[in-house]
């Protein structure tokens, strides 16, 4: 399925490069910091988060899962420098950084509706007996939950921007990586690029799969 194409895609590029690298000196998490403090970003923190790597430029904080925090692979000092983009960009108020901020706050109101409407529309066939009334209900959530996927599609540019106009020149000017692994960063790069959308893709074809499952 299309939906989910990209999160395969992106998964399996993060778990080929995320081995142990003993020849590595720095973690993710250590790399982030030595290049926020080179930007002069001394006031943006590091730290661990559970699920997610990102940067929120409401605390100031870029946050990374413990294996890329505390990982010395590829694959960690990349996502690490990928987000490190991301506060660059809202360091230099790049307009469409802060666009995408202000569209994934709206688009999260609407999101959260899309599970609860879902529901609904057993219920719906339930009461009803109408099919149509069904369909309405099925569009409706999946409208609500394909927001995000709308977003992450037009605001890719800026993705696209953290990883090979931020983060590439940065690993490339500290000499982070031998040159002989300069291509799997570039690799690693575009699957950080694409990770939003690889995941809002994902929930998508879980709620296609929940479609075709209510039509039957």
């Amino acid at each position: 399925m299309l939906f989910g194409a990209p999160q395969l895609w992106v998964r399996a590029v993060l778990e080929r490069h995320g081995g142990l690298r003993g020849d590595l000196n720095l973690s993710g998490g250590d790399l982030a910091r030595r290049l926020l403090d080179g930007l002069g970003l001394h006031t943006v923190t590091v730290e661990a988060h559970d699920t997610l790597d990102h940067y929120d430029p409401e605390e100031l904080a870029v946050r990374l899962t413990p294996d890329k925090l505390h990982g010395h692979s590829l694959t960690a000092l990349t996502v690490a420098a990928h987000e490190v983009g991301h506060a660059w960009q809202h360091k230099d108020g790049w307009r469409p950084f802060t666009v995408r901020q202000s569209l994934a706050r709206e688009v999260a109101k609407f999101q959260r509706f899309g599970p609860a409407v879902l529901l609904l529309a057993p219920i719906v066939f339930a009461v009803t007996r109408a099919p149509a009334a069904t369909g309405v209900t099925l569009l409706l959530a999946f409208v609500f939950m394909g927001a995000p996927l709308a977003i992450h599609l037009l605001t890719l540019p800026v993705e696209l921007d953290a990883s090979f106009r931020r983060a590439l020149p940065l690993l490339e000017k500290g000499r982070v990586f031998r040159p002989g692994d300069m291509g799997a960063a570039r690799e690693l790069l575009g699957a950080a690029a694409l990770t939003y959308v690889a995941q809002a893709g994902w929930s998508m074809l879980r709620v296609w799969t929940w479609v075709r499952l209510l039509r039957r």
